[in-house]
């Protein structure tokens, strides 16, 4: 048995919030190059120009990639084999992401009681906490905080189960369209196939951990990520809905089974600030 302070928790989370906001991934950003070479579209060109350029200032200067420094999400995988002392972990993490944004001189974005006053809580708490308990004696934290342009682009669909793989894609065609440039394209398109309605959801958001150009294991979910892209890349949306072949930079799908009755389909778009930090204790 490992014992873990939360305050070690709460001092990753500060500076994995900043991180996360200041520097754009490796692979999202190799991606982004990757795809101003193969773009011939010249206002698409130039929006990719401006996207990498942009990252560049972030990173050099510390300062937020995005003004939306969006909602906090926390994925966490404890180990089995961890005992968490000196507090309670939720508020840890709350701690964390309140320092985190106030030393970042990050936006905060979150409000109270969604439905009727609104008020800002003034520091980007509390965040969304998934927690998966793992084998061994190690957490391993991952933060993504997650725009409202993108985020409100998520789709959820219960198809019937004749839809088959056709109905995935057509499925995923149409949020893709119908979002334009609301979620900021380039895109990481999560998808999540099967389980329950909660259950593809998460699933579709989980998706946009994985990198850029990292398949499913899967063969099948392999092959249907890669041809989702190519007809996804071939709508004409492209960076910033300008037009071109830059829509998506990956298509990540997780599947789960489902009930013979059921075909669960869950959308969650990621803009090109795909912001990601992934730390262990």
């Amino acid at each position: 048995m490992r014992e873990i302070h939360v305050s070690d928790i709460r001092d990753t989370v500060s500076r994995m919030s900043q991180e996360a906001n200041f520097f754009l991934p490796d692979d999202v950003l190799d991606a982004l190059k990757k795809a101003r070479k193969n773009e011939e579209a010249p206002r698409a060109q130039k929006v990719l120009d401006m996207i990498v350029k942009n990252s560049e200032i972030a990173a050099e200067k510390q300062i937020a990639l995005c003004q939306d420094t969006g909602t906090t999400v926390i994925f966490l995988e404890i180990g089995q084999d961890v005992h968490l002392i000196g507090g309670h972990l939720i508020d840890a993490l709350s701690d964390g992401v309140r320092s985190g944004y106030k030393e970042g001189f990050l936006r905060n974005s979150i409000v109270n009681q969604p439905f009727s006053a609104r008020i800002n809580t003034g520091d980007n708490t509390p965040p969304i906490v998934h927690t998966d308990i793992v084998p061994g004696e190690d957490l391993k934290i991952t933060i993504l905080p997650k725009g409202g342009g993108c985020e409100n682009m998520s789709r959820l669909a219960i198809l019937r189960p004749g839809d088959g793989k056709k109905g995935v894609i057509d499925f995923t065609l149409k949020a893709i369209e119908e979002s334009g440039g609301n979620p900021c394209p380039p895109l990481i398109v999560g998808v999540g196939i099967g389980g329950t309605a909660e259950h593809v959801m998460h699933m579709a958001k989980k998706s946009l951990l994985r990198k850029v150009g990292e398949l499913n294991p899967d063969p099948e979910v392999a092959e249907l990520e890669q041809e989702l892209l190519e007809i996804v890349n071939a709508s004409g949306i492209g960076p910033q809905a300008w037009g071109g072949r830059s829509t998506a930079l990956a298509v990540n799908i997780e599947t789960h089974p489902t009930h013979i009755t059921s075909l669960p389909v869950g959308v969650n778009l990621q803009c090109h600030s795909a912001r990601l930090k992934t730390a262990t204790i």
